[in-house]
């Protein structure tokens, strides 16, 4: 029918075009299996020649189309489908313009104008299934501490099997993470969203502090915004009572925050934050995950969330070890980045190799001042040679030819502790002891030069070895007595995710929030407003 069709006038050729279904509002041909003419695949070919992988797909294919005939009704349905449910990802609905897709299917007038819808409608397909797969940002143009690499998947194999799949909407629903966190995300935006245009949580509370056993309005206050977070049931009371006591030590808890039941300076800060806030940590966090969405997090991996100041080790979806953590200083060459590796080894009784970003800033400075400065730390040379104090004028160099090198030997005083934990990266981050312990009592632990320090640095190598050491307490201990730098290697490698999550659902679905210590999230979100997300409106 197509090939007898040439020539044909405009109107004719219409009443042929839509001679079909009618699909999500549109109509389309009937026709499936008669050849291609000449202007639909010369259009096609010109729709999608800025896109060397869909050019490869349709050349491969003879440009036989996709979407545009009545045999892939089910397939167009069911992408329109997922373009109207794009919101619930997070995602920039506007961009994709499904109004405007569905519209000009109904006004088709020629073979090269349903090419080049054949042509938008693939493009709009590859910029969907590349932002609900990966994500619609490229993290390292946003910040450069977000150093992840994303396994982005090839388009042309991606649309090829959505092509071939007999399922189209399974197809689509499997594009995106298959996290159960992610899930539970999008109930939270839902969820979220439905609070925004009601009015979302109310007025804010009116104090610095309260206290268990105080009445009036600001309790009152804390009291309906606690509820309306769901903190709390239906209640009228003026006071602070065990209630309302119960309900501030449980937001303490999903915050991070010190569990004592008193609505401090901090505790209301949060407690105070809008909704839009919240609703915009949610977004990031569905963005993020799609970052990871195709990495293997490992059936045993170690899960360090840079914002909760924790690191986790995860067997088969459980948690069997945690411990507090310190993290990289707010400062732009200390933030502590974000990626993915294994992690090989620990090194027991370490010496520390001082990175020359700190010999040259911070440690020359002192000794041009005092040449005894940090002598706790030994100057070496090229050769490794120690160099005593005595022989270096400290004031003839700068931070550019300074031509010593810095290392701290095996102590009880190390920078890093009694072990180290090395997953080798060309940012030289690691996981280690420390004996500063005092800074893991603090609320907020952004204190390190970039690296992360260990609360529990002992458990978290026996819980290591555990696979591959009978006693692994008495085989580390061992170690430990000689006092010797010594590296044990991990018979199996395991994963490591150094992650900034503000918000994470708990294993009920719950939320928790952290603090944006590195302001990453802001700037995030202010890319995903930037690209076309948009948060619900709330009613004037």
């Amino acid at each position: 029918m197509w090939g007898a069709m040439r020539g044909v006038g405009g109107a004719a050729l219409l009443v042929a075009l839509m001679a079909g279904t009618a699909i999500g509002g549109t109509m389309a041909p009937t026709v499936t299996d008669a050849p291609m003419m000449d202007g639909f695949a010369q259009a096609v070919a010109e729709g999608v020649a800025g896109d060397e992988r869909l050019a490869a797909f349709y050349a491969g294919r003879s440009y036989a189309p996709i979407w545009t005939t009545g045999a892939d009704a089910d397939r167009r349905a069911a992408f329109f489908a997922a373009l109207d449910n794009a919101g619930a990802h997070g995602l920039p609905v506007a961009h994709y313009d499904a109004a405007g897709l569905r519209a000009r299917f109904a006004s088709i007038r020629s073979e090269r104008e349903r090419g080049l819808l054949e042509a938008d409608m693939s493009r709009t397909w590859a910029a969907y299934a590349h932002d609900v797969s990966n994500g619609v940002l490229e993290p390292k143009k946003i910040d450069p501490g977000l150093v992840r690499e994303i396994p982005r998947r090839d388009t042309a194999e991606l649309i090829a099997g959505f092509a071939a799949a007999e399922v189209p909407a399974r197809f689509l629903r499997d594009l995106a993470p298959n996290a159960p966190q992610y899930a539970q995300l999008m109930r939270a935006r839902l969820n979220l969203a439905t609070q925004m245009t009601q009015g979302g949580w109310g007025a804010t509370v009116p104090a610095k502090v309260l206290r268990p056993g105080e009445s009036g309005a600001a309790v009152i206050a804390l009291r309906h915004r606690l509820q309306a977070m769901g903190y709390l049931g239906r209640s009228a009371s003026p006071r602070y009572d065990a209630a309302l006591q119960k309900a501030v030590q449980q937001y303490q808890l999903d915050l991070g925050l010190k569990s004592d039941g008193v609505a401090g300076e901090a505790t209301l800060a949060e407690i105070n934050r809008s909704p839009e806030e919240r609703m915009g940590a949610i977004l990031v966090a569905m963005e993020r995950l799609r970052w990871m969405n195709g990495i293997d997090l490992g059936a045993r991996h170690i899960w360090v969330n840079i914002t909760d100041f924790s690191a986790r080790i995860v067997d088969h979806g459980k948690t069997t070890f945690e411990t507090v953590t310190v993290v990289g200083q707010n400062q732009a060459d200390r933030r502590t980045p974000e990626f993915s590796d294994e992690m090989e080894m620990m090194v027991i009784n370490p010496s520390w190799s001082v990175p020359r970003s700190i010999t040259v800033k911070e440690y020359l400075p002192m000794m041009q001042r005092n040449p005894n400065a940090a002598a706790h730390i030994n100057l070496v040379d090229s050769r490794g040679r120690t160099v005593p104090r005595s022989a270096v004028n400290f004031a003839a160099y700068t931070a550019k030819t300074f031509p010593f090198a810095m290392r701290q030997p095996p102590s009880d005083g190390n920078a890093l502790g009694l072990v180290k934990f090395l997953f080798p990266n060309p940012w030289n981050i690691y996981l280690h002891d420390t004996p500063s312990k005092s800074l893991f009592s603090k609320d907020v632990r952004t204190f390190s030069h970039g690296c992360v320090r260990v609360g529990k640095p002992f458990e978290l190598a026996y819980a290591l070895l555990a696979p591959q050491a009978p006693d692994p307490e008495a085989y580390f201990q061992r170690i430990l007595a000689t006092g010797q730098e010594t590296t044990v290697r991990l018979d199996t490698p395991v994963p490591v995710h150094l992650v900034y999550f503000t918000a994470w659902p708990t294993a009920s679905g719950r939320m928790e929030y952290r603090r944006d210590v590195y302001g990453r999230d802001a700037a995030l979100f202010a890319a995903l407003e930037k690209a076309g997300v948009e948060l619900p409106v709330l009613p004037n």
